[in-house]
């Protein structure tokens, strides 16, 4: 639950970040990554290697995975009209037949109902309609085919805006977990603390006997849109569609009986988890806001990557790690050359 009487200014989240720690592009190797370590018992932080996760876990605990799929949501267009550029970040279906689509319109000051949208790829063209507007940036748009089809010819992989690149054909592959699924497409962008598993990481926790389980919330584009409010209790989140299966709530239950932990790998599954009080199964959407002064009920331990400063999610550590702890964790990344944001390194919060 969360001290209504607690206030915190987006201030207190900001940190000094050299720009050549921000991670452009992903290591050669997944489970390379630097892990930091850090012990909200003792107080204390340490160097490791992400591969090294399954020796800092027990057989009774148990990991809890997102298992969205990243899908190809950019689209760089241009009006037909006038040739300007109007690039478009499809976020949901609107329909069964994945032809209307909510979209985040950028890189142009406005689009009006009836605007017709050019894309090209490939040697071939198709058309779009954007059909009215959302508010707040948003517009909906209407496909000239299912989504599927259309996207694979001209979708683009939807990097974060902060990597400062277009996507190149790794990001494909490197921008999507080992365990995202094709029947769980809908994330906008990826759940980046499940970028670091390889399949051999995954075989190592599994050897070891702690257990895998999944939930899915579909990432949208709040994951990096910025906190425009000064104050916390100001700031309203975009809502995030989100299933937990029966079978993972039964592995959570099972597990807290027998003293093991609940590892969220990612903040995607702290904020799915901690959205159903008390927890149950099902579907749903959350507008959850993790914060200072909220405690968690079902997450004991946190795998996430070092986040933006002022962002919900460096919010969300600081409320876990509390206000000294999380300024020391990120001032020794800073210090010792961890890698930021999606394709950076690691931190396990024990």
């Amino acid at each position: 639950m969360t001290d209504p009487t607690h206030e915190s200014s987006l201030d207190d989240f900001d940190f000094e970040l050299p720009d050549h720690l921000i991670a452009r592009h992903p290591l050669e190797a997944r489970d390379a990554s630097r892990l930091l370590v850090v012990d909200r018992r003792t107080q204390r932080f340490r160097d490791a290697i992400f591969r090294d996760l399954p020796e800092l876990l027990s057989p009774k605990d148990l990991l809890v995975v997102n298992e969205s799929k990243v899908f190809p949501a950019r689209l760089s267009a241009k009006k037909r009209s006038s040739g300007g550029r109007a690039d478009l970040l499809l976020v949901e279906a609107l329909d069964s037949e994945e032809r209307r689509f909510s979209a985040m319109a950028t890189g142009s000051k406005s689009l009006r109902p009836g605007t017709e949208l050019i894309v090209s790829a490939g040697g071939s063209a198709a058309t779009l309609t954007v059909e009215r507007a959302l508010g707040e940036g948003f517009v909906e748009v209407f496909l000239p085919e299912p989504a599927p089809s259309f996207l694979a010819r001209f979708g683009q992989v939807p990097l974060p805006p902060y990597l400062g690149r277009a996507a190149e054909p790794e990001d494909v592959q490197r921008y999507q977990t080992v365990y995202a699924r094709d029947d769980r497409r809908g994330s906008v962008a990826a759940p980046t603390a499940g970028l670091h598993f390889t399949q051999q990481t995954l075989d190592t926790l599994s050897a070891k006997g702690i257990g895998r389980v999944s939930v899915t919330l579909h990432v949208g584009p709040g994951t990096f849109l910025p906190i425009r409010a000064s104050r916390l209790s100001d700031h309203v989140m975009h809502a995030e569609r989100f299933e937990i299966p029966e079978e993972t709530i039964a592995s959570i239950e099972e597990t807290k009986r027998a003293g093991g932990r609940v590892v969220a790998v990612g903040t995607t599954v702290v904020r799915t988890l901690e959205s159903r009080r008390p927890l149950m199964a099902g579907a749903g959407s959350t507008k959850i806001f993790i914060k200072p002064g909220f405690v968690l009920s079902t997450v004991d331990v946190l795998v996430t990557n070092f986040h933006l400063p002022k962002s919900t999610l460096v919010v969300l550590v600081a409320s876990i790690l509390g206000p000294e702890l999380w300024r020391a964790a990120y001032r020794h990344a800073v210090d010792s050359g961890y890698r930021f944001f999606s394709y950076g390194d690691a931190m396990v919060i024990l």
